[in-house]
């Protein structure tokens, strides 16, 4: 995605200029993205950076007014409007970059990155004191990657950036790939290699003389833990009211803004408040083949009752055809943080990117408000492996446990956000700006005082009295719009009962019949296959169904790819499983799905990275 690269070195400029060329190129992943480079011989430091034209970090470097405090930013901030007004009374000169404002902003608080609101990473120079600060933001969702050599220390917003300059770093690491067979990701700032770290979250990183001096952090998630619950109209008024404050600062932009919308609370509330005058939000859903699932149906009636246009992104044939592509990119753009099951998302945000630049979504909203824990350990088929590595999976799950402990937002906000959600995050980030006000700083700060009745649920089916209020006196019209799970609505208490329960039953049996069908209930399915009983549940709530297009279009192209010797080769598999396990899924008598994501994304990821220079 776009970001900055670089290294602090010592060596001299001429014997390592080069190296800061090859790594921008192995971040610009389209002819259209602007480029720079700043480098600062007194300091050791050379930084270059890719960014979106015309987007909010597009324009570096950025200097104050007598040049002595350099910045180079990506990513977005989203401040209060107040902060130009008050820095210009304070006699800063803000030119026509929208990004102006922000080396002042830092400058005002003497360089901790503390005061800012956003996703980003960047890195500031001090003249006067010789120094630099590399640092991201307080959720590290805006990543950086970082390896220290005998010679240097290197970042990069993609680790690939440092593969093309340090070849002995490539090399995988069996504990991390024990944590992404086991858990989806890897955890505690590690990486699939064993030299390459992630920085930390709210990292501020001191460099001086060619060298790194201190690695600090601006900001303690026990700051915020800390913090009385309120009770529960306090805490419902202060969330109402950040929220609706707040949220017109994610709307601020010069580029075009589209919102995609869903069936669920979290892009309802962002409906409800933002107040935009009819046709000039640009709305669009993600829709698969089958039929109009729940998302569409339910997205189009929140536009129009918005006054919104909306139009649907389909996933079908065209994106079948090329899914090896995609596959691959998806792997490649993310350094394999995601999985080849995310290739749909690739697909639809390209085509996102022509409507609106720019993106709002509602990620993170049930994270942060309902404290939704979005992974946890898998059990993937232990046979796939061998004996040896199945303990680093294990391993993992225990690493997981033990990372779980404590607060729950803390987890979800500094842990699950910067590496579960990473690897969707960096694949939109590569297409457009996305934006989700629900990791606004003002808002997780005030969901850490949450009563306990705030996240209560009410009932088996998970819905909150809390948000459904929230969306209503935001927009009484959109409370009358039931979600796709069932929730709000105008209906009477039976009807409404009787169609959560219908909708739950088809999101169940629609998850039976994709990824997350038994085996059991594989084989039955398989013997009565020309009733195409699938055909009754797919589609009512996803726009993507890979167990029946692994079985099916894709077949072809998953036997080429997992039968291949290469594949078969790799140190940490059984051979003749991996045969078993893709023989019976073509089948169609047994449901691999979520083992094939694993195999594909993990080959693909070999033959990118590690295979080949």
């Amino acid at each position: 995605m776009p970001g900055i690269v670089g290294f602090v070195t010592k060596a001299p400029r001429e014997c390592v200029a080069p190296r800061l060329l090859r790594m921008l190129e192995a971040i610009r992943h389209d002819s259209s993205y602007r480029t720079g480079i700043w480098v600062d011989e007194s300091i050791g430091l050379y930084v270059a950076w890719a960014a979106r034209a015309n987007s909010f970090s597009d324009g570096m470097p950025l200097s104050n007014e007598r040049g002595d405090l350099v910045l180079v930013f990506s990513g977005e901030e989203y401040p209060d409007p107040g902060v130009l007004y008050q820095l210009r009374t304070k006699g800063h000169m803000l030119n026509g970059k929208v990004s102006s404002y922000l080396v002042h902003l830092l400058e005002e608080s003497h360089g901790s990155p503390a005061c800012l609101n956003g996703r980003f990473h960047g890195v500031l120079v001090d003249k006067n004191s010789g120094t630099a600060t590399l640092f991201n933001d307080r959720y590290g969702i805006h990543r950086l990657y970082h390896y220290e050599s005998k010679d240097a220390f290197y970042f990069a917003a993609e680790a690939k950036a440092i593969l093309k300059v340090c070849a002995e770093v490539r090399n995988i690491e069996l504990q991390s790939l024990g944590e992404y067979v086991g858990c989806g990701c890897v955890l505690e700032n590690r990486t699939l290699w064993k030299q390459i770290h992630v920085l930390p979250p709210a990292s501020a990183w001191l460099f001086r003389g060619g060298r790194i001096e201190a690695k600090s952090s601006y900001f303690d998630p026990q700051d915020w833990e800390k913090q009385e619950p309120l009770n529960a109209d306090v805490y419902s008024k202060k969330i109402r009211e950040t929220f609706s404050r707040n949220l017109p600062r994610y709307f601020h932009s010069e580029q075009h803004i589209g919102v995609s919308l869903t069936g669920g609370l979290d892009t309802r509330m962002i409906m409800a408040w933002q107040k935009s005058p009819p046709g000039s939000l640009a709305c669009y859903s993600f829709g698969g083949k089958f039929r109009e699932c729940e998302d569409v149906r339910l997205a189009r009636r929140v536009a129009q009752t918005c006054e919104q246009p909306y139009e649907v992104i389909e996933v079908g044939n065209e994106f079948l055809s090329r899914f090896p592509d995609y596959a691959e990119r998806t792997v490649y753009l993310t350094d394999g943080c995601a999985s080849v099951s995310r290739s749909p998302d690739l697909f639809v945000n390209e085509r996102a990117a022509q409507i609106a630049p720019v993106r709002i979504t509602g990620n993170y909203g049930s994270e942060i408000l309902r404290r939704v824990v979005a992974f946890k350990p898998s059990n993937p088929a232990r046979e796939l492996f061998r004996t040896e590595f199945l303990s680093y999976i294990d391993t993992a799950k225990a690493t997981y446990s033990r990372l779980a402990k404590g607060h729950a937002l803390s987890f979800i906000a500094f842990r699950q956000v910067p590496w579960h959600h990473y690897g969707l995050f960096a694949l939109e980030q590569t297409q457009l700006s996305v934006r989700s006000p629900f990791l606004d700083n003002e808002l997780v700060e005030i969901a850490f005082r949450a009563p306990n009745s705030a996240l209560a649920e009410t009932n088996i089916f998970g819905d909150n009295k809390e948000w459904i209020q929230l969306i209503a006196e935001g927009n009484p019209s959109l409370r009358r719009i039931r979600t796709d799970r069932g929730v709000g609505g105008a209906s009477g208490h039976l009807s409404a009962s009787l169609c959560r329960m219908l909708l739950e039953f088809t999101f169940k049996a629609e998850y039976a019949y994709d990824y997350g069908m038994p085996q059991w209930l594989a084989k039955i399915d398989h013997a009565l296959a020309r009733f195409h009983f699938e055909r009754l549940f797919l589609g009512r709530h996803k726009f993507y169904h890979f167990r029946v297009w692994y079985r099916e279009a894709l077949s072809k192209y998953i036997q080429e790819i997992l039968l291949d010797s290469r594949a078969l080769s790799r140190p940490y598999i059984q051979k003749h499983q991996v045969e078993s396990l893709v023989r019976h899924h073509v089948t169609g008598d047994r449901n691999y799905t979520s083992e094939i994501h694993s195999l594909l994304t993990l080959e693909l990821f070999h033959r990118l990275f590690l295979d080949t220079n």
